[in-house]
């Protein structure tokens, strides 16, 4: 045998052994795609399992439901609807009258293959999702049929928050349901009546009047396609106030009648060229129901539309059961206080009123008025939350004596001075609204009488870092930080103040104010709204702030003796705030810019604030006697409101004492009695820092120390406001209505006269309003 020849057997093991060598590809990827489909198979037995699990829990759906508009009705406290957002005039039109280019129009735009499914579309939901990743010209596409946009509308609640996947599988089991029982034709019917039109307008046909100012079957084609297209967006897409947007959106919906066969491109150019604005009607009135309430409620209306905006909710779309904490016979009687003159003298029909009253023990929102003669303006401005105005002496409680008791455990007796007194490291010289001292005094009397100088002092005593904290217990934060000057008067609104004021009323617990009770969504899912208290002060501290303020409308010498109500048991406090300087001699020389009056008994806490929206406005001035009229205000509402309700005096907290002096029965906490011979800051100068509080108490930004020399000439320095405006709470602030002059500065207090303020210049503003004058004035 020859040597290149193999043996057999050789050449045999040679096969084998490539054999063995050569990888078993094919077996591999078939385990591979065995694997693949097993874990498809099961997902698909785990996603039908879920589903059905879900869908048991679905809820019923009825002929009702898809009907029905899907407006958010409102009730007040007793149970009574005050309001539905725009369900009230709908037409409803049957599906013979609906024209068929519309259906064709909606059904085009909204689901192509609405004829050929039945209630979900597997091909529709891989073709949107293709969409989405492809990048379609027609935008973000969404996979629910046109059958499960009918569900959603009748049954559940549209937030983005609400589109879990146990919600969307519920929707598509309905939708399958609806689809069974329901025509074609008869799913549209109920899909162009509920849809929301924008405006305050559900249905198509509605929206044809709104819009066009005829019916569904006058309408042309491109009117037809800008109605289809609206529901997706309806604000956006507003022919009136978005024509730009309207005209894409109208547009898109020609273009997708001409993909899905229903018009030629011919037909789609012409109406292209129709501009959206052609057409529309010059008056859109919309009747409301209960258009008498709605004067009544406008600005309480408008902040249960926020509240309801902030915990995510669509007031046009979700079919929402808003049970509010309205008292609707106290808001009636607070609007007619404003708007008649059975109650109170307006100096004009521009003299403005701003009002909030709450429950105490609760913080609920009973009445709140945002303003008086305002037409038939619908969800106006609501000057009950605005914070743009300051609340001269009302904030004295809050800034000054509150902290006062709490921290330093001043009595009701302390004495306070009211002797000359300059700003810290300035020599802008503080006045009380007479332009006297009246030496040593009492802290009652302070309070009383409102004097501005001792309210200073005792915010000075206390310091800025603790008198901020208290008020932040108070429901009020500041963007930046407060001045003594803050301590008469600061940026807040009436529903802030009316809130803090119930902490006294209740013992020293804040509630935020809120006006929602209760929301119920399309799905029967009831979700309830309160606010937790939070110790805001001690008992003590409430206490001795009531009997004091009870002064302020029973004695001869109080600031608001026209607020008293006899024989009630009532606590509170006025303030004014005068025009600065640079602007005085343009007014009268008693004229204030802003009135308030913020008082309470157990059951209620009632902040009134009034004024004009352009104060520097020819003419635009409060009178001496007119800054009265805040106070006549709570008096005729807190009269009504209290009529009906317990009628109880506050009793002492048991770490309280009683004590006589002078014939006065005074308080104190026991074991701080106080030294009856010593006053706060008595030297005629405040310092920078005190005891109480050493870190930067008094931050009044000066570029001298903090022992300043005095001077007493007006004539050479000037005065800028350091009032700060609050960025907390519901108030907007920063949202100023003076067109007229950016001139907000004033310094507050309480009376009709008003203090002198000379300021350094080298004083430093801190303040947001960025205003200058010459000398600053602050009335009592």
């Amino acid at each position: 045998m020859s040597s290149n020849q193999s043996d057999p057997q050789t050449r045999s093991e040679s096969r084998v052994a490539r054999r063995r060598r050569r990888p078993r590809r094919p077996h591999l990827w078939r385990r591979i795609l065995t694997w693949a489909v097993g874990l498809f198979l099961a997902a698909i037995l785990f996603g039908a399992g879920l589903f059905f699990y879900y869908a048991q829990g679905a809820p019923d759906i009825t002929q009702s439901q898809l009907e029905s508009d899907t407006s958010t009705r409102v009730y007040d406290a007793n149970n009574n609807v005050i309001s539905r957002l725009g369900a009230q005039n709908r037409d409803y039109v049957k599906s013979k009258n609906i024209p068929s280019t519309l259906k064709a129009a909606v059904v085009s735009i909204e689901d192509r293959r609405f004829y050929k499914h039945h209630g979900v579309d597997p091909i529709r939901i891989l073709g949107a999702a293709m969409s989405n990743i492809t990048g379609s010209s027609l935008g973000l596409q969404g996979g629910s049929t046109l059958t499960q946009q009918l569900v959603k509308l009748s049954v559940f609640s549209t937030a983005r928050s609400d589109q879990t996947l146990k919600r969307k599988a519920q929707e598509a089991w309905l939708a399958i349901k609806v689809e069974q029982k329901y025509s074609k034709q008869q799913i549209l019917e109920f899909y162009i009546n509920k849809v929301y039109m924008g405006n305050g307008v559900y249905g198509m046909q509605t929206a044809a009047h709104y819009y066009y100012g005829k019916s569904l079957s006058k309408l042309n084609l491109p009117e037809m396609a800008m109605l289809a297209g609206m529901p997706q967006s309806p604000t956006d897409y507003d022919p009136i106030h978005h024509p730009q947007y309207a005209t894409y959106r109208r547009n898109q919906v020609l273009d997708a009648m001409v993909k899905n066969k229903q018009i030629t491109s011919s037909q789609a150019a012409t109406a292209k060229a129709v501009s959206v604005k052609t057409g529309l009607a010059s008056t859109h009135p919309v009747s409301t129901i209960n258009m008498t309430n709605q004067k009544y409620i406008d600005a309480y209306l408008k902040q249960v539309y926020a509240e309801l905006k902030a915990n995510g909710y669509d007031t046009n779309n979700d079919g929402l059961r808003v049970y509010t904490n309205l008292n609707m016979s106290a808001q009636k009687h607070l609007y007619s206080i404003a708007n008649t003159s059975n109650y109170v003298q307006y100096p004009s029909n521009k003299f403005q009123v701003g009002a909030t009253m709450v429950d105490p023990n609760n913080g609920k929102v009973v009445a709140m008025l945002g303003g008086r003669k305002t037409g038939n303006v619908t969800f106006g401005l609501n000057r009950a939350v605005q914070t743009d105005r300051s609340s001269g002496s009302t904030a004295k409680p809050m800034i000054d004596y509150g902290p006062a008791i709490q921290y330093l455990k001043y009595p009701t007796y302390q004495p306070v001075q009211d002797t000359q007194f300059y700003y810290p490291g300035t020599t802008r010289e503080l006045n009380d609204f007479d332009n006297k001292h009246e030496g040593t005094i009492t802290m009652r009397r302070a309070i009383v009488e409102s004097r501005n100088i001792p309210a200073v002092r005792t915010l000075d005593a206390v310091g800025i870092n603790r008198a901020t904290d208290f008020m932040s217990n108070l429901g009020m934060t500041f963007k930046d930080k407060l001045t003594l000057q803050n301590g008469i008067g600061v940026y807040v609104s009436t529903e802030q103040e009316a809130a803090a004021y119930a902490a006294f009323a209740n013992g020293g617990t804040y509630y935020k104010p809120h006006l929602l009770n209760r929301v119920v969504t399309a799905d029967g899912q009831s979700h309830s709204y309160s606010s937790k208290g939070t110790r805001a002060m001690s008992p003590a501290t409430a206490f001795m702030l009531t009997d004091m303020m009870k002064g302020v409308m029973t004695s001869s010498n109080g600031s608001g003796t026209a607020a008293n109500i006899s024989g009630l048991y009532q606590a509170g406090k006025t303030g004014t705030t005068a025009y600065p300087d640079d602007y005085a001699s343009s007014v009268p020389s008693d004229s204030a810019m802003d009135s308030w009056m913020t008082g309470y008994t157990k059951n209620y806490s009632l902040s009134v604030w009034t004024g004009y929206d352009k104060q520097f406005q020819t003419g635009h001035y409060i009178t001496q006697s007119e800054t009265e009229i805040a106070q006549q205000i709570y008096r005729a509402e807190m009269s009504y409101a209290q009529q009906n309700a317990s009628n109880t005096n506050w009793t002492a907290p048991s770490d309280v004492v009683a004590t006589r002096r002078n014939n006065v029965t005074e308080y104190y906490v026991k074991g701080y009695p106080g030294d009856a011979n010593t006053a706060t800051n008595d030297s005629g100068y405040s310092s920078s820092t005190n005891s109480g509080d050493r870190s930067g108490s008094n931050d009044t930004n000066t570029n001298t120390n903090s022992s300043s020399t005095k001077t007493t000439s007006s004539s050479e320095s000037s005065s800028v406001s350091t009032e700060q405006r609050p960025t907390g709470g519901s108030g907007n602030g920063g949202n100023n209505n003076n067109s007229d002059t950016n001139t907000t500065s004033s310094k507050t207090s309480e009376s009709s006269s008003r203090t002198q303020s000379n300021t350094n210049s080298n004083t430093n503003n801190t303040g947001n309003s960025g205003s200058t004058a010459n000398s600053t004035r602050s009335s009592q």
